[in-house]
């Protein structure tokens, strides 16, 4: 017979999404390592927030099978990728093999300015060239959130091995690449340690949460 003060098994919960009324939008930049679950955190935080949006990446790579222009990616010709470069369109733009991605300010901006928090997944040095650029400019300074997601290099060799992608000569070099941007997390406002998906997703909705509450972004009640 079941004991009625019994304590009700405790299951296990998702995060829920914070709640925050009456405070200004932000722009949150996530960076990570190879194998910290970066995309996967991106991708739980986007479902977790309603309010919460990306911005459309500008590339001159081709669109892959199923990809739409507008909607996965701004493709672009090379030629016209390097004139929004000069004409200074980008917030961040880099070249990874041979291909160019970009950010428009224009966008970014844009969705600040409806109310939308914005969610960023840039590497490190994007990170930095951002942060360069909200230091110039007063509003993307105040929604401006930066955090480093990572865990230890151990963790990390066995997800990226887990993955069967790559060779060990490119799970070595990733790691390499990894222990230098490991190095630059003190440039982060925050540094979450990956544990496992929804744990990942908790403290970083908590850091939401609490820059939502921020007295220089929130609208008191009526006093």
């Amino acid at each position: 017979m079941k004991n009625r003060n019994q304590e009700p098994a405790v299951r296990d919960r998702k995060p829920k999404a914070a709640v925050a009324h009456n405070s200004a939008p932000l722009l949150i930049i996530i960076s990570a390592p190879s194998g910290a679950g970066k995309t996967t955190l991106v991708n739980l935080l986007l479902k977790a927030q309603p309010r919460m949006t990306r911005v459309i990446t500008c590339t001159t790579r081709a669109p892959r099978p199923g990809e739409r222009d507008g909607v996965d990616y701004h493709f672009l010709t090379a030629i016209d990728f390097l004139k929004r470069v000069q004409a200074g369109n980008f917030i961040e733009h880099a070249t990874v093999f041979g291909n160019s991605y970009g950010i428009l300010k224009s966008e970014l901006l844009d969705k600040l300015r409806v109310g939308q928090d914005v969610l960023l997944n840039v590497d490190v040095q994007g990170a930095a060239t951002i942060r360069s650029q909200a230091g110039k400019e007063l509003e993307l300074r105040r929604a401006l959130v930066t955090i480093f997601l990572t865990a230890p290099v151990e963790l990390l060799a066995q997800r990226l091995k887990k993955r069967g992608a790559d060779a060990e000569a490119v799970i070595q070099k990733r790691l390499a690449v990894a222990r230098q941007e490991i190095a630059q997390w003190k440039n982060f406002d925050y540094l979450v340690i990956s544990g496992n998906k929804q744990e990942d997703l908790r403290r970083t909705l908590a850091i939401v949460e609490a820059e939502k509450m921020r007295s220089a972004r929130s609208v008191p009640p009526e006093y």
